[in-house]
């Protein structure tokens, strides 16, 4: 495997980075990997899925989006080049995750592959889904399928562990936002990460876009899951997952909700929202699908 530093410019003009990994024998084909909150591209389980997918041929690209981290200052060209506060899980805009997506497939494009498959992890599933719902064609050719490995219901989790105060943390928002504090934190029992009232928001109010895993609601269609015509490939662990239902429940739900032809849904048992101790399991479910 032959590990390449990758340097990218978003639409919006921001510098990004990433790691290409590529098989002995360039081929066509690589896995487009989308990190979750405060991740980043340099992750074990990365490391892993890379040294197995390279091994079958694959190319693996992982690469920091602007949710990476709790706090980072990205550098964006406009006229002049300046930076400013504009990511990590206390500032990111998840509805500007298009650009950074959108990015990625042109750079891997424009270095010769013609053959992309779309992977993210947690809120990074939340990221690919809503960037394939919100780009054309023109972007999304090349895709040949997507991977989802633990998306998330936004929603549903926090409803639960708030349990009766998820009103009153979201009315708390809202009064920050109104007094010109959308930069300040949540107290640090609204969320599992620090997070930003702005952030905040964008989850749970303003999340039209982006609540499609609504695992809770019964009477929920998916369209934005049935819009991947793709196919489409869905794994979580069962092992603190940030998932309130059974699997032997959910999964069962989803096979009749989700209309893709090629669907290859499941659990791996044992396995963590990170899938520790898992991962080597992971890559070989990953490279049959692929394969």
């Amino acid at each position: 495997m032959i590990i390449e530093k990758i340097y990218f410019r978003t639409g919006d003009g921001l510098d990004l980075f990433g790691l290409l990994h590529k098989p002995e024998n360039e081929g066509e084909e690589v896995v487009i990997a989308v990190h979750g909150m405060n991740g980043s591209c340099l992750k074990e389980r990365d490391d892993i899925l890379a040294k197995r997918l390279t091994t079958a041929g694959i190319a693996y690209f992982s690469f920091n989006n602007r949710g990476m981290g709790y706090m980072n200052k990205f550098s964006r060209v406009i006229e002049e080049k300046e930076s400013r506060y504009i990511g990590g899980c206390i500032y990111e805009d998840i509805y500007e995750s298009h650009y950074d997506i959108k990015a990625a497939i042109e750079q891997m494009e424009n270095m010769g592959y013609s053959k992309l498959h779309l992977q993210g992890h947690s809120l990074g599933c939340t990221k690919i889904v809503y960037s394939y719902n919100k780009l054309d064609n023109s972007v999304l050719k090349n895709i040949k399928s997507v991977l989802l490995l633990s998306l998330i219901d936004t929603v549903g989790p926090q409803k639960y562990y708030l349990k009766g105060n998820y009103d009153k943390v979201l009315e708390l928002a809202e009064e920050k936002e109104k007094q010109g504090k959308e930069l300040e934190l949540m107290p640090k029992e609204a969320f599992i990460h620090p997070i930003s009232v702005k952030t905040y928001l964008r989850y749970y109010r303003d999340n039209e876009l982006i609540d499609f895993a609504k695992y809770s609601d019964k009477d929920y269609g998916y369209k934005e899951l049935n819009n991947i015509k793709v196919p489409l490939f869905m794994r979580w662990g069962n092992v603190n997952e940030m998932v309130i239902q059974s699997f032997d429940e959910l999964i069962p739900m989803l096979k009749l909700k989700i209309r893709n032809q090629k669907l290859d849904i499941g659990y791996i048992d044992g396995a963590d929202h990170g899938y520790w101790p898992k991962v080597e399991q992971l890559a070989g479910e990953i490279i049959r699908f692929l394969s």
